[in-house]
């Protein structure tokens, strides 16, 4: 229910912050200083929230560094990105007022070294709220898993997974549809494809509820509402609510003594009780997580890997790396070097190097190829002569773009309607037909500008626009060759398909030796572009 009088005072104060963080934007940039929020998240990945002491154990069998490093990837992921550009931005564009956020007492300081002013009280004060608040959420956790256990347990709905593997954050898109020829270009079917998959696996789990049970080449493909399944016993139910008692305690009285991440992790803590407990043969035999989550690995998994299962982190792009810069190649996006999956599933050397700087040499990564992701609707059965697949990274609206606080301006306006133009003229000149597909519908996030382009573009005969849930792959195996924006993986599929694939720099912002092109040409300029272009009739 809307109360009209407090609505329009959310809606105006909203609106009152979105142009101080706009105009926070534009002072930053104006000034050259957008890096210096990109610098401070790099410091805060670097930065210890606590310092433990010894190897008690803190949580989940982790003690030491590692139990620290879960805690800061914890923090990374709830408060270092949008929201915390966005305080930034917005002290920036109240001409330099103190930043009020929640953080511990040592990234505080990092703020300062920035040169950001803090407001210290008020937002020690939110840091305080933000423990209790996860408090409160460690007991519902506690209370939601007891409650739903003890539900199957009283209407003996313990059915076995067996064999079983489950994914997680998918989307329906991510789910076996059938393209032309039969062939499944999602990321269950590649899974059940790879032969690294787990031996034996009869059914593979996912998140997305609404879609019901359905079967693929055989295996069961059926949803479930968590990675953690229900306990098959009561001995084992009391067995939890006995677990959950110490680490409960910890949480209450822990900050008293400045220990806050038992409060902070308490939920975390709960979720890892419950896997400890579980019967073994309950477990999934495979734990697969993406790159949309490369940060904070659960902590749930610690225990899961314990008792036998896999935990797998796999990429389904390569778009991962940040340009190289006057010849220099910037340090990678925050977060990046707190990663502690203990595997990793990769497109190529390229990509394993890429883990191999953010994480070091310990880890054990897979070479496994393009990996197959979203595949919702089956690819056009004909297409022109000629055709080139050509994919590009829609620019969103600067109300949703400018908070980012992304130092690098390659995926705006300006190189994406002059990419997707520059495209359609070359083409047209050397008489074949581009075949544009958007990544994904962002729907009204989309930038107004680069929507007009689109539109202009469609009244072409030279331009043909699908539809987004098509297969990237599944397109690219009926065009003559693929042109993407850099530094998108489509490129790499196309190499893999053995098409011609190149990148394409409208601003002449990338070097041409950039290893984040993972050895894909990149050309500059429509010269370039157009000689390419005809030479694939050759």
């Amino acid at each position: 229910m809307k109360i009209s009088g407090v609505d329009a005072f959310l809606r105006k104060r909203a609106r009152a912050r979105l142009r101080n963080v706009m105009r926070g934007y534009r002072s930053l940039k104006k000034a050259g200083g957008l890096r210096r929020v990109a610098a401070l998240k790099e410091a805060l990945t670097a930065t210890p929230v606590f310092l433990p002491k010894g190897n008690t154990e803190i949580f989940a069998g982790l003690s030491g560094k590692p139990a620290e490093i879960t805690v800061r990837q914890f923090l990374l992921v709830r408060l270092v990105g949008t929201d915390l550009g966005a305080a930034l931005l917005s002290s920036a564009g109240k001409q330099g007022a103190p930043v009020v956020y929640p953080l511990p007492s040592a990234w505080r300081k990092i703020l300062r070294e920035h040169d950001f002013s803090v407001a210290e009280r008020r937002s020690a004060f939110l840091w305080a709220f933000v423990i209790a608040l996860h408090f409160a959420n460690g007991i519902f956790v506690m209370l939601k898993l007891a409650l739903r256990d003890i539900r199957h347990l009283v209407r003996l709905e313990n059915r076995a997974l067996k064999r079983h593997v489950y994914f997680d954050a998918l989307g329906p898109g991510n789910l076996p549809s059938i393209d032309e020829g039969g062939k499944k270009n999602d990321i269950v079917s590649w899974y059940l494809r790879w032969p690294g998959r787990a031996s034996g696996v009869d059914t593979v789990c996912h998140n997305v509820l609404a879609a019901g049970r359905r079967e693929s080449e055989g295996t069961a493909i059926i949803p479930i509402s968590s990675p953690l399944l229900p306990f098959a016993n009561l001995a084992q139910w009391m067995r939890f609510l006995a677990a959950c008692v110490i680490p409960i305690g910890k949480a209450f009285f822990g900050p008293m003594a400045g220990r806050w991440w038992y409060s902070m992790m308490l939920g975390e803590t709960i979720k890892a009780a419950h896997v400890r407990v579980q019967d073994p043969a309950r477990l999934g035999l495979d734990y697969l997580f993406h790159n949309s989550n490369w940060i904070y690995r659960p902590l749930w998994t610690y225990e899961a890997e314990r008792r036998g299962a896999r935990i797998l982190f796999y990429f389904y792009s390569t778009n991962i790396e940040q340009f190289k810069q006057s010849g220099v190649y910037p340090e990678p996006l925050y977060g990046w070097r707190t990663m502690t999956w203990p595997r990793y599933l990769a497109w190529d050397d390229y990509q394993a190097a890429f883990v191999r700087r953010a994480v070091g040499d310990s880890v054990e990564i897979n070479v496994v190829g393009p990996i197959s992701f979203h595949s919702a609707v089956p690819a056009p059965l004909d297409l022109p002569p000629g055709s080139v697949a050509v994919f590009d990274v829609q620019p969103m609206r600067d109300a949703i773009y400018q908070p980012l606080a992304i130092d690098i301006e390659y995926y705006v306006p300006r190189n994406a309607n002059k990419f997707l133009r520059d495209i359609q003229e070359a083409t047209r000149t050397v008489g074949g037909v581009t075949v544009f597909k958007r990544k994904r519908d962002i729907g009204a996030r989309v930038h107004p500008s680069y929507e007009r382009t689109i539109n202009g573009l469609g009244g072409t005969s030279s331009h043909l626009e699908i539809d987004s849930d098509i297969s990237a792959g599944a397109l690219i195996e009926k065009c003559q060759a693929v042109i993407s924006m850099p530094f998108t993986s489509t490129a790499l599929i196309g190499r893999q398909l053995g098409k011609p694939s190149v990148y394409y720099d409208p601003s002449g912002m990338c070097d041409k030796d950039d290893r984040a092109a993972h050895g894909i040409p990149i050309l500059s300029g429509q010269e370039e572009l157009q000689r390419w272009l005809a030479g694939l009739s050759r």
